[in-house]
């Protein structure tokens, strides 16, 4: 069944939406094991205008880990729909080498959100604190099912206190 891609938000306050983000819950993805904890994602403008995404999580043992990339808005007259590569700096050029990362949902505050990918594989719930309210959580959760993504597996990413951010 081909499905059209998810909406996105029609109106993106850009420099509202950059800062620090903790991951409350996502898809599975072979970047993110299902043993990581703390994960955040840290979002800065950069001179020539693009965004510095720094992703940080600890493994299964506690180790940090770190990924730095970049994403830029694809289209002005979309602004919820960026792409994101963590190639290094020298191979950005190359075709096929980015992700897309589509703002789905960010409320009034801009203190939680949901990004996904437009063929569902990819879903991530995101808010400015390690925790997010129940009530919330299955607000943003039910709004991605109606879009058409599937939780039956859905990871919710424990937050210890030990700092990545």
């Amino acid at each position: 069944m081909d499905r059209q891609p998810p909406p996105t938000v029609s109106s993106l306050d850009l420099a509202r939406y950059l800062g620090t983000w903790y991951e409350i819950a996502r898809l599975p993805m072979r970047h993110e094991p299902a043993d990581y904890t703390d994960i955040t994602a840290s979002y800065t403008r950069e001179p020539d205008g693009a965004i510095r995404v720094d992703n940080r999580a600890r493994n299964g043992k506690g180790e940090l880990k770190e990924s730095v990339g970049e994403a830029r808005v694809v289209d002005p007259a979309e602004p919820g729909r960026l792409e994101v590569t963590f190639l290094p700096e020298g191979l950005r050029w190359i075709p096929f080498t980015k992700g897309d990362y589509w703002i789905l949902r960010v409320d009034d505050d801009y203190r939680t959100a949901l990004v996904g990918s437009p063929d569902f594989e990819y879903l991530w719930l995101l808010h400015r604190e390690p925790e997010l309210d129940a009530g919330t959580q299955e607000i943003f959760l039910k709004y991605a099912q109606s879009l058409g993504y599937r939780l039956d597996q859905l990871i919710r990413t424990p937050h210890t206190g030990r700092r990545t951010a």
